[in-house]
């Protein structure tokens, strides 16, 4: 019977130690809405340090506007001192982030699929900002133009050659298909420039679900440019499986370089391209056309600075490299833009 009691008081004895241990001592909140607790505010984890060593919370959380800002911001990008020390080298040193990143630095910068996502967002919410999809430039406007110009003068040079030919008797067969493909190729430039895709016949050159989709989009095009701006930013993490296996070729069975590596390269590749997109919409909405055509200069510095660092290449394999990879890039916009139409018009 007595070890019985004892066993009871003890278990009372526990229970209220327990109970204590659940209502932490938090010391109060002080005028300027910081907490001076002595345990943690989570786990009830008596604080050793400035972070609970059970769960990992910080010893002090803030109860005003700025902790609000502070935990907003840091949601979106983790951002604290991260995003200072990774913005600096994805620009000018991306070789060297993602080589850190991938052998083990992740504490200190923003990885890459956080940095991606932050910066897609960003880019699709300034082209939406700008208005900047869904109608051609005016530059690309007076292109077309001079281009269907060049283009008439020269069916009417064929047309007096073809009439002189006749007349002296000579073939004109050649001359007729070369008159008949480049009043193809006027009318659909300037069926284009003009807007009117309908116009362009393009549906009829173009075989299968593609054509149709050019059909479709042609009688609709704003549904179909609406589309294609939600259906790019929803589907913009499918061009990192399109783009890795084209990295893989410029390392092919290479035992030193995995897949994951490869990934990380991508991501952050994609990081600054999203950027510089960014900055090219905001310099262009400015009225600075000029600085935002110097930006699209960058991509194969970036490229080649990013394979050198990263793989640890010499100057002439970087090179290479650098090229194929501008070639597969625009393979893989080629292959993400199919994707994005025959969506835009089937969903």
């Amino acid at each position: 019977m007595m070890m019985g009691e004892f066993e009871a008081i003890g278990d009372v004895v526990s229970g209220a130690a327990l109970a204590r241990s659940v209502e932490p001592d938090t010391g109060g909140l002080s005028s300027d809405g910081h907490t001076t607790e002595t345990a943690c505010l989570n786990c009830a984890t008596p604080l050793a340090g400035e972070y609970c060593h059970a769960c990992g919370q910080h010893r002090h959380v803030h109860r005003t506007l700025t902790a609000f800002f502070h935990d907003l911001v840091h949601g979106v990008l983790h951002f604290e001192g991260k995003v200072w020390g990774t913005l600096p080298l994805l620009v000018w040193k991306p070789g060297e982030l993602t080589r850190r990143y991938v052998e083990g630095q992740r504490a200190r910068f923003v990885s890459p699929i956080a940095l991606f996502l932050f910066s897609v967002f960003l880019m699709f919410a300034v082209v939406n900002m700008t208005g900047s999809i869904g109608e051609l430039p005016e530059a690309a406007k007076m292109g077309i133009r001079e281009e269907l110009r060049i283009n008439q003068d020269k069916l009417a040079k064929l047309e007096v050659e073809r009439d002189a030919a006749a007349k002296a008797g000579q073939p004109v067969a050649r001359l007729d298909r070369r008159i008949a493909d480049l009043k193809e190729e006027v009318r659909t430039m300037d069926a284009v420039g003009r807007g009117n895709l309908g116009d362009a016949g393009l549906d009829a050159r173009i075989p299968g679900w593609v054509g149709q989709g050019v059909s479709k989009a042609a009688s609709n095009p704003e549904l179909v440019v609406y589309k294609l701006k939600t259906n790019a930013y929803k589907f913009s993490w499918l061009i990192i499986p399109l783009s890795v296996p084209f990295v893989w070729l410029l390392f092919p069975f290479s035992r030193r370089f995995r897949v994951y590596d490869h990934i990380v390269f991508v991501t952050y590749s994609l990081c600054f391209m999203s950027m510089l997109v960014v900055a090219g919409l905001l310099f262009g909405a400015l009225g600075m056309a000029s600085a935002a055509g110097l930006l699209w200069l960058l991509p194969p510095f970036h490229m080649y600075r990013q394979l050198k660092g990263a793989y640890g290449l010499g100057r002439a394999g970087a090179l290479w490299r650098t090229a194929l990879l501008l070639m597969f890039a625009a393979i893989v916009v080629g292959l993400f833009s199919a994707v994005l139409v025959g969506v835009g018009t089937y969903d």
